[in-house]
């Protein structure tokens, strides 16, 4: 039997296929995703609810004319399914691979890069602005899932779209599901609408008695809109999105291919912004993922056929919920907050057992931070645990509400450094550099699980002021153990006499390869560990220079304004004669691949800095002869 996707050669061959061919193939790349996606790992219940939806966008609109947009972007797979790149998807979100995300370098259909929650209504509307600027007449579609609905900038683009009357179609996906279940008063808001079913019975019988009235020009079919609204208004309360001026559409079967095409006919016929409410099924067609979405919204490798996952190593996250668990318990003033990711972070547990002390916000890490900050001035102590990449998001909360006013509120940093797969929009490779300009912050780095358990405890029982504490994504941990933890400590985790390498966090092992490769060479490498990252044990680093006269510095975040530079400060502000050399990530966007991948092709791998260690003190030798 063929398959459907092998006809997709360019984006017009969809207006070839017909009604059966068309859910023939949405079939298929179900069938298609499941089997891929279990080799390479990646985003696969979000694709799998919106296969009907991408195709029927595909179907009506004529891309890369017309300009689709995806919120977050990890639901694009089968858009690159549709633009030619299945001979791609073995190398998914690999080293040298495609994107898991719209990338504009990759293909001219991708029209704009996303990664992050709740962006793009705002792009999609200033791409519609230089569109009629440019006096050109292409459609602009931005497809949102609910999640994105609880995060702040897409209200001030929705309410700028609406009070501007610029044509935009926006398809709202609704899931009822971010990565876990969504919370608040918009998705109640939702809930109400796709459950009232007066008005589905109401808008059927009109529907089946309107299509017996011959309808005989624009008149009647005013007429017949005025009598639809009117009913829609006794039975239904008005949607937010009437308020704020959109044209509302739905909600609607977002897995009926043909309703789809239709309404998305319609909507390109309105000259207005037109939102379409599309309910979908998150995991849709492959019972494992839609009986646990949240499992397979970004998963590892897994057995297609039983939906089985391969089991994976302990990880900080994990670490993390069992440690503020167990200090919950013994002080009631512990609090946790979340930004719509209890699962990823950790918090599922502590969920369970302190719900009245458990605050799920939504993707609002803005709020977050903000309502952290006013908990811990009424005298609580809220830990709120991010990725580094959404913590970016609430910069200025974080500064202005937290750090200003010296509140304790604890920021647990997940995905810290290198996070792999996910690529340019979900590395935490800057938080060093902007967490350590901020007064009164304090920034920690544990290197194994144990140091964890110990910062989160000092942390939270004897701290005053803000503090982070940053670690990796899976659980990468130093072969050393670095006994018990105090506060500015720096830990000689291995003496020499030739080179002194400074650093903290998952690059303690790097460290160690680097010290045991450089054994081979005579090469004496003494390592000293800081896990204060800021502020930095100044007469810790001007001891590891003075004594070999030669400073290397290893941090997963880029050099500018990271571990390195500051070290460099020190070095220099107390006129410490020695060589120096900083070794982090360039100020460039750093692709996806493996940790190990991403650390050789920007040269911090042991490899590399051992090349560079050999190289200098060969130099130094040669001088030393020399003279």
């Amino acid at each position: 039997m063929n398959n459907m996707l092998d006809y997709i050669q360019a984006n017009g061959d969809l207006k070839k296929f017909d009604s059966r061919e068309l859910k023939e193939l949405c079939n298929d790349i179900r069938s298609f995703l499941i089997e891929s996606v279990s080799k390479t790992g990646g985003h696969l219940a979000s694709n799998l609810g919106v296969v009907e939806l991408t195709v029927a966008v595909h179907r009506v609109f004529d891309l890369p004319g017309d300009k689709l947009i995806f919120d977050v972007g990890h639901q694009s797979y089968v858009h690159k399914l549709l633009t030619g790149r299945k001979d791609r998807f073995d190398k998914l979100r690999q080293f040298g691979g495609i994107s898991g995300f719209p990338k504009r370098s990759e293909s001219e259909f991708d029209a704009f890069d996303t990664g992050h929650s709740s962006t793009s209504v705002s792009a999609a509307l200033g791409m519609a602005r230089a569109r009629d600027l440019n006096g050109e007449k292409h459609n602009i579609i931005a497809i949102l899932g609910d999640g994105a609905l609880t995060g702040g900038e897409i209200y001030e683009s929705l309410n700028d779209a609406g009070r501007t009357k610029t044509p935009l179609i926006l398809i709202l996906n609704d899931n009822n599901m971010s990565i876990s279940r969504n919370v608040g008063a918009m998705s109640k808001h939702l809930r109400n609408i796709r459950i009232s079913r007066y008005y589905f019975k109401s808008k059927k019988k009109i529907s089946g008695f309107l299509r017996r009235v011959p309808l005989a020009g624009t008149p009647v079919r005013r007429i017949i809109e005025s009598i639809k609204a009117s009913i829609r208004k006794r039975v239904l309360p008005t949607t937010l999105f009437d308020e704020l001026g959109f044209k509302y559409i739905g909600p609607m079967n977002g897995h009926d291919i043909n309703a789809l095409i239709d309404c998305l006919e319609y909507a390109k016929s309105e000259k207005k912004p037109v939102i379409i409410h599309a309910c979908t099924i998150k995991g849709m067609g492959y019972a494992p993922a839609q009986k646990n979405p949240s499992a397979f919204h970004g998963v590892g490798k897994f057995d297609p056929l039983t939906g089985e996952l391969l089991p994976g190593q302990g990880s900080y996250s994990s670490r993390f919920g069992e440690t503020i668990v167990r200090l919950a318990k013994y002080n009631p003033k512990v609090c946790a907050i979340t930004c719509a990711m209890p699962d990823g972070t950790g918090l599922t547990e502590f969920s369970k057992q302190f719900r009245d002390r458990f605050f799920d916000v939504g993707i609002a890490e803005q709020h977050g931070v903000t309502l952290a900050a006013g908990m811990a001035a009424a005298g609580m102590i809220p830990v709120i645990p991010l990725y580094s990449t959404f913590l970016q998001r609430s910069f200025d909360q974080v500064l202005h509400d937290v750090c200003l006013q010296n509140l304790h509120v604890v920021f647990p940093i997940d995905r810290a450094g290198l996070v792999g797969a996910d690529g340019e929009t979900h590395q935490g490779v800057y938080d060093i550099s902007f967490l350590s300009c901020m007064p009164n912050m304090t920034v920690l780095a544990p290197s194994s699980f144990e140091q964890l358990d110990e910062m989160l405890t000092y942390a939270v029982e004897r701290h005053r002021g803000p503090i982070a504490i940053r670690y990796p994504r899976g659980g990468t941990q130093s072969p050393y153990p670095s006994g018990q933890f105090e506060i500015n400590k720096a830990y000689i985790n291995r003496k020499g006499c030739d080179v002194s390498i400074i650093t903290s966090g998952r690059m303690i092992a790097s460290a160690a390869e680097i010290a045991k490769k450089l054994e081979d060479h005579n090469i004496s490498a003494e390592i000293t560990e800081l896990p204060t990252v800021h502020p930095i044990n100044v007469s810790a680093v001007i001891a590891a220079a003075m004594k070999t006269g030669f400073v290397i510095t290893l941090e997963d975040n880029v050099k500018s304004g990271g571990f390195g530079e500051h070290i460099a400060e020190i070095l220099i502000e107390n006129s410490v004669d020695c060589r120096f050399k900083a070794f982090g990530f360039p100020n460039e966007p750093i692709v996806h691949g493996t940790v190990a991948d991403l650390d050789k092709k920007y040269g911090v791998d042991a490899d590399t800095v051992t090349k560079y260690i050999i190289k200098v003190n060969n130099s130094l030798a040669n001088c030393s002869i020399a003279k």
